[in-house]
């Protein structure tokens, strides 16, 4: 793809200092991503160990493990925690911080300084969220509905929301970030037709970030204030209208899961040609699409509300359009099929990651068209459906790809491989692990089984215990990459600057990186994706 830079003598960036302080005043985007990696993992498994006990509770049922009002607070804490401190940032903060500059070309992001001030927020915003799970918890889901978060719960409503509104300014911190070094840090010959889908797919949701997250900040500080001073923004008795508040949620909330799944989407467009040795397919079409999610994904929060007495007219308009969204779904979809074909395919595990993304979004794709259907929406609305069709998506898509890219590039960031069968064998449990999980929910929602009860009637028990089995084997398969790549930091084989053979012009430089990336501003001669038709090598240069 690019010309050979030689690899610098520089010592590097893990070598600038080794005290606490050294990393907590860091203004490398490479340590940043350690900073975020370390912290989202945290905070995987608290929300992990909430789902945990969900299980728990739901596989004999009579609701015996917790109360009613625990379980509330449980399904809320594993909501807010996932979606917030996790997936949101998971892949653009860590991943997306540590290699964008490199994949430009660039020494660091714009604003250094800015880059490090989001972490600071996002810690500060986790703090909030957890003291308001720890003190007592929230009981109104990861929604904050009203009118019960406004008039009628009596948990830590405030501190929870405003944990959240405090985690939005990182992302938006971020989000500016990818922008402005995007626009204006590219190495020369770096055109837009150049870049590599990861970056797109960064770029594209950083848009999103900006533009919608200061929507959720508006709305969760107009919930604030009616639940405080009663002034009636929700409250029909006051004049106001309780599906306003779903209105702004949604408008925010389903560009939000593109932020989730667009990131995984440019992971999947850098492994699977990498392992299939081959140019990707319709590379031009695959920047479109991502752009096509990215504006589409704002004009269909309606489908979350069919049930909810909106205009039919205007139900019909949302349900068009959530079919809309799907075409360049489908396009990136059958392109990373394309490149397959014909492929020289190795299934090492970030490989077998990829795979299985594509896989679980493909089943979580098809089923968000039976929810953008109107008529199966009423029955399926509030169901255990919706759960696995958003796990499908969310843990099943983002969380895959996530784990991926980690793995993918973990020689690049740490100089150490990682036990190669350990990464085969708990990518293929977690996506054992994952289907035995969450597909008995599609039956058990199409049944009729509602969700966020923590009793059911008997006849759904053997589905609930299936699903909980699944996920002892998920929980399982979670905790041993983070166990083997741990010990691949002290024992692992060292890494070479280009292990697997890529084309990134991440992989043109040492690995680990020195702290400015490349000893020398790299020229970019070639498009992405070189690979060479007959050797399966990347192309030299």
């Amino acid at each position: 793809m690019h010309a050979r830079v030689n690899e610098p003598a520089a010592i590097s960036y893990l070598d600038e200092g080794f005290s606490l302080k050294s990393w907590l005043t860091t203004h490398d985007h490479k340590r940043i991503a350690w900073l975020y990696l370390v912290s989202i993992t945290a905070f995987f498994f608290v929300g992990g160990a909430a789902a945990t006990m969900i299980r728990l509770e739901l596989a004999t049922p009579q609701g015996d493990l917790v109360t009613a009002d625990t379980y509330n607070r449980l399904f809320t804490a594993h909501g807010v925690i996932m979606v917030w401190l996790f997936l949101i940032p998971s892949i653009p903060s860590t991943l997306g911080n540590f290699l964008m500059p490199m994949m430009i070309g660039a020494r660091d992001l714009a604003f250094p300084r800015l880059n490090l001030a989001s972490w600071y927020i996002y810690v500060l915003g986790g703090i909030f969220t957890l003291g308001a799970l720890i003190l007592g918890g929230v009981d109104t889901g990861w929604t904050f509905y009203t009118p019960f978060s406004t008039m009628f719960s009596n948990s830590n409503v405030i501190m929870a929301i405003t944990g959240v509104f405090i985690i939005g300014f990182s992302s938006i911190l971020t989000g500016l970030n990818f922008i402005v070094t995007v626009h204006t840090m590219r190495a020369p010959g770096m055109t837009w037709f150049r870049l590599p889908l990861f970056v797109w797919a960064n770029y594209a949701t950083s848009i999103i970030l900006v533009l919608a997250t200061p929507v959720l900040a508006m709305t969760l500080a107009l919930l604030a204030a009616e639940r405080l001073l009663h002034i009636g923004i929700f409250d029909p008795a006051l004049g106001g209208d309780p599906l306003l508040f779903q209105h702004l949620f949604w408008f925010y909330s389903h560009p939000a899961v593109y932020i989730m799944v667009l990131p995984a989407m440019g992971v999947a467009s850098e492994i699977i040609p990498c392992f299939a040795r081959k140019h990707v397919f319709g590379y031009r079409f695959m920047a479109y699409a991502i752009l096509g999610i990215a504006s589409i994904g704002f004009l269909v929060w309606g489908h979350h509300m069919f049930v909810s007495g909106q205009s039919v007219y205007g139900s019909m308009v949302f349900s068009i359009l959530s079919f809309l969204v799907a075409i360049p779904s489908a396009i990136k979809v059958f392109n990373w099929t394309a490149t397959l074909y014909k492929g020289r395919i190795s299934f090492t595990a970030p490989m077998l990651y990829a795979l299985g993304f594509v896989g679980l979004f493909t089943i979580g794709g098809l089923t968000g068209l039976v929810l953008a259907a109107l008529a199966l929406d009423v029955h399926l609305t509030d169901t255990y459906f919706v759960i696995a069709h958003f796990h499908y998506i969310m843990v099943g898509g983002s969380v895959m790809a996530y784990l991926g890219a980690v793995h993918f590039w973990w020689p690049k960031m740490t100089g150490r491989m990682y036990p190669e069968m350990w990464g085969r064998i708990a990518a293929l449990m977690i996506f054992f692990g994952f289907n035995l999980t969450f597909f008995p929910q599609y039956l058990l929602g199409y049944e009729g089984m509602p969700r966020r009860y923590h009793e059911y009637p008997p006849e759904f028990q053997v589905l609930n215990i299936l699903s909980s089995a699944g996920a002892s084997i998920l929980a399982i398969g979670y905790l041993l990459p983070l166990g083997y790549l741990l010990w691949s930091m002290r024992y692992g084989a060292r890494a070479d600057s280009n292990p697997w053979h890529a084309t990134g012009l991440e992989w043109q430089t040492a690995s680990p990186p020195p702290k400015h990336n490349f000893e020398r501003t790299p020229t970019v001669e070639h498009e992405a994706y070189l690979y060479d038709p007959v050797t399966g090598r990347e192309t030299p240069q």
